[in-house]
């Protein structure tokens, strides 16, 4: 399948969450079974020749896609969690976003140093949380091999915010 038939199965859902928003649901891409399988494909392609040590995954929907990325690259898998929902000694950063900040954790030890890490989350839109992310793989001593994204919203400009990394996205708005 081509990025234009992957589009075509992402359900477009208006005033969710709220009224004035146009809601990308990926839901119904994934439970197509040739559809998930070539989003993974499509999103794992452009980083096959590159070494990765690990997958980043951005809670929740980037565990989506960095799992089956982790597996189909021969690297490991490391979940990026909001606080409090990982049980052993983490490092944390806050970031922000539209209405206020977050903060998200990793495993002190799930990433070493030198670590060639790929950061996998389904959205790319403003950028911040991703950001937030990168913040974290650095303050492990990762290097940041790649980023990639099943949907992009271009007009929210995040990928402008991340022009020093090579960022991949699947399908854009």
């Amino acid at each position: 399948m081509s990025a234009d038939d992957l589009r075509a199965k992402i359900r477009e859902v208006p005033d969710f969450p709220k009224p004035g928003i146009l809601f990308y649901d990926i839901t119904t891409l994934l439970k197509d079974a040739a559809a998930f399988k070539d989003a993974i494909d499509l999103m794992t392609k452009p980083f096959e020749d590159t070494k990765i040590d690990v997958v980043v995954g951005m809670e929740s929907r980037g565990f989506i896609f960095s799992a089956p990325m982790a597996y189909r690259l021969d690297a490991g898998f490391v979940p990026v969690r909001k606080l409090g929902k990982l049980p052993a000694e983490t490092v944390s950063v806050e970031y922000s976003l539209e209405y206020g900040t977050n903060t998200l954790e990793v495993h002190k030890d799930a990433i070493q140093p030198g670590d060639k890490v790929l950061i996998v989350d389904d959205l790319l839109a403003t950028g911040g949380t991703v950001i937030g992310t990168i913040e974290l793989v650095q303050q492990l001593k990762g290097e940041v091999a790649g980023l990639a994204f099943l949907v992009e919203l271009l007009f929210l400009k995040g990928r402008e915010r991340l022009k020093q990394y090579d960022v991949y996205s699947v399908v854009q708005y």
